[in-house]
């Protein structure tokens, strides 16, 4: 009996249909990657008890027993996010002892992927009669069709006074300190030429609050996560917001130095660069439900932990330092962060990142651990005690102080996280005491007011 014979619309292998005689518990990539190219499409029908040729034998109905068996533990161990299946049979004899099983394999909300072991994971798409693994361009492609696209154009048209976080984004972080105009957000294809704002530049509107934006932030006493917490925040809303209060999280819980350059001065010197922030936002994979950015701080790293999948076709560290290539999974967040001159549309996060560590050994340049459906993005403290490879200056608390202060006013609250006092009345007495008393510094406002701020005595500033 050929197959048509029991379904009239299933003629050869396509997008829709394939054949196997039977599922190979010892090799199952070979038969799994076909569900899980049916479901990164629109769907499909593997039949099982059919040849090469058509031909359709079927099987015992103790072997379609062990057969679903076998796809309920694939799909749990190896298809990641799993996949929706049903099943049908239909006889091939009159005494109904041989069967062809059909599974159905519904259409996936999210891209899906095969793993295999904990660093090797593949997604795999339909090609006509076949299946391969996609390549980044075909992966991006798809990333655009499924649920969480960020660039389909909304029918809500753009009104500057809903998107104020994001204009005020802008206005911090652009050179000029200036908005972008309407006609710039067209240009950057985040605004329709009607008008209309894209799906992406939504999650910038103000009143955005879905949980897809969540990111939690922790600070850990000591280098692993046996240590007790000492600080910690949820930030869900705007992407505007959620950056700007999780950047917040990380500052006042690192610390700021200073290193000599040529010319004699200071270059101010941060425990960590902005741009790891700004990528896991940017590449995070906002199609996996229930997930978020997890920013873990521990005494010598920063661990940012995103959604999604790495990319590229070699592991991160086949690539030599600072020389990752830019694949874009969300065209329009990304650009939306380059018009606030948070990143660059050539995707120089990597290599930015990587010339903060120059003058660091190799064991101390930024790294991802690639994990099956999330990546960790490890950074280095650069002001950790235990590190020596840069020459940062010798500085006192009192100077540091100083320092921070010829930038602008601080509160005591600021000054205290920078220099890395826990106690207050500790700092207060060793180092803004004395600088108060001698003449170098002074505050504005009440004494036990938590608003006050210092100043540096406008003769030291210079």
């Amino acid at each position: 009996m050929k197959i048509y014979e029991l379904y009239n619309d299933v003629v050869l292998e396509d997008l829709k249909y394939e054949f196997k005689a039977l599922l190979n518990s010892e090799n199952p990539v070979k038969w799994a990657k076909t569900l899980v190219a049916f479901a990164n499409g629109d769907g499909g029908v593997l039949f099982v008890g059919v040849s090469n040729e058509r031909e359709a034998f079927g099987i015992s109905l103790e072997e379609i027993d062990k057969t679903k068996n076998l796809i309920a533990i694939i799909n749990d161990r190896h298809i990641f996010p799993h996949i929706k299946i049903n099943f049908s049979m239909r006889s091939v004899d009159k005494n109904a002892e041989k069967f062809v099983l059909g599974i159905h394999v519904q259409p996936s909300e999210s891209v899906v992927r095969y793993k295999e072991g904990d660093f090797n994971e593949v997604v795999y798409v339909k090609g006509n009669g076949n299946t391969k693994p996609a390549n980044p361009e075909e992966i991006i492609s798809l990333s655009k069709r499924k649920k969480g696209i960020d660039n389909e154009t909304s029918e809500i048209l753009y009104d500057e006074n809903q998107w104020n976080s994001f204009l005020e984004l802008c206005s911090e972080y652009r050179k000029d300190g200036s908005k972008p105009s309407l006609k710039e957000l067209q240009n950057e294809e985040i605004v329709s030429k009607d008008g209309y704002v894209t799906s992406g530049f939504l999650m910038f509107k103000d009143d955005y609050n879905d949980d897809d934006t969540l990111i939690c932030c922790r600070l850990w006493k000591g280098k692993n996560k046996a240590g007790v917490v000492l600080d910690s925040d949820k930030f869900k809303g705007s992407i505007s917001k959620t950056f700007v209060n999780a950047y917040k999280f990380i500052e006042r819980n690192t610390k700021i130095g200073w290193k000599k350059i040529e010319n004699g001065g200071r270059e101010e010197i941060r425990s960590y660069p902005k741009e790891a922030l700004i990528n896991a936002i940017a590449y995070r994979d906002y199609s996996i439900n229930g997930t978020q950015i997890d920013v873990d701080i521990y005494d010598d790293r920063i661990d940012i932990v995103s959604p999604g999948s790495w990319l590229l076709p070699k592991s991160y560290n086949e690539y030599p330092i600072g020389s990752i290539s830019s694949i874009r999974r969300n065209t329009i967040i990304a650009a939306c962060l380059d018009v606030a001159n948070l990143m660059e549309r050539g995707g120089t996060g990597f290599q930015t990142m990587a010339e903060c560590y120059k003058e660091y050994s190799i064991e101390k340049q930024p790294g991802v651990l690639i994990y099956p459906g999330f990546l960790d993005l490890r950074l280095h403290d650069l002001l950790f005690e235990d590190n020596q490879e840069i020459s940062i200056m010798k500085i006192s608390k009192k100077e540091n102080v100083i320092e921070l202060l010829k930038i602008g006013p601080k509160s005591v609250k600021e000054l205290q996280l920078a220099t890395g006092y826990k106690s207050r009345s500790q700092f207060l007495k060793e180092v803004i005491n004395p600088l108060i008393n001698d003449n170098i510094i002074y505050r504005e406002g009440n004494d036990k007011s938590p608003f006050g701020l210092f100043y540096l005595k406008q003769e030291l500033k210079n």
